[in-house]
């Protein structure tokens, strides 16, 4: 499979690596506008973008327009999902967005789904995200902090929202951490006078969300449509 990755820092590089472990070409790297570059020149089978914010929209609608499908796992742009969804149904692309691509981050997804189901009757509990990154991470509160809370409202009608710190009692409080080298650990806290129930997530490296970006990557060639990492889970299960 040839590849294309759309921003090249640390996650690029380590995306590069394992898809060159699982025999795919990285055909095209870019780290400036999309715009500069030829894509009908390379034969790439898919994109995966990990770039800034303020990059991602162009560069995954230039590739729906450009006829190759898109994996991204960029956070902060999201104002402009709904766009890039029209843009790929319009061009007949394929587009997988996920706010962490981490394998096992996407079955902790499932279990905080589940779980909240069954909390949601239960009055006498709170609950509290909490999520602790590198230094470096630009948005904040995470994506995948954002995912877990917005998994929670669905399943409980008495919370109306979430906010980063600071919320209200039918608000669900985000607590964002920064701290040295800590890929990423987000933990889900339902607390009572009786006792407390916590699920926890910790990423040991990068390692985890570039293998499942390449493996999205793998189930989304020579499709079109909108999928989610549900689906690609989905797959690997079947499989």
């Amino acid at each position: 499979m040839n590849i294309a990755l759309l921003g090249y820092g640390r996650m690029g590089k380590t995306i590069e690596d394992i898809a060159e472990k699982r025999g795919h070409k990285i055909v095209l790297k870019v780290s400036d506008d999309i715009e500069n570059h030829d894509l009908s020149e390379s034969n790439i089978d898919v994109a995966i973008d990990f770039s800034i914010p303020n990059a991602a929209f162009k560069n995954i609608t230039t590739c729906f327009k450009n006829n190759i499908p898109v994996v991204s796992g960029t956070t902060g742009w999201l104002d402009d999902y709904e766009k890039a969804r029209k843009i790929c149904k319009d061009e007949n692309s394929a587009f997988i967005y996920a706010s962490n691509f981490s394998l096992g981050v996407n079955v902790f997804f499932e279990l905080n789904q589940k779980l909240a189901g069954m909390m949601q009757g239960l009055e006498d509990y709170s609950v509290e995200i909490e999520e602790i990154h590198h230094i470096q991470k630009l948005d904040s509160p995470s994506g995948t902090a954002i995912t877990l809370a917005q998994q929670i409202l669905q399943e409980n009608s008495k919370l109306k929202g979430w906010q980063l710190e600071d919320a209200d009692e039918d608000e669900i409080p985000i607590h964002a951490k920064r701290e040295e080298n800590v890929p990423g650990t987000h933990t889900v806290t339902y607390d009572s006078s009786i006792d407390k129930i916590e699920i926890t997530h910790t990423a040991k490296s990068r390692q985890g969300f570039a293998l499942g970006a390449v493996v999205a990557a793998e189930y989304l060639k020579g499709k079109s449509g909108i999928f989610t990492m549900k689906d690609v889970l989905s797959d690997l299960f079947q499989n």
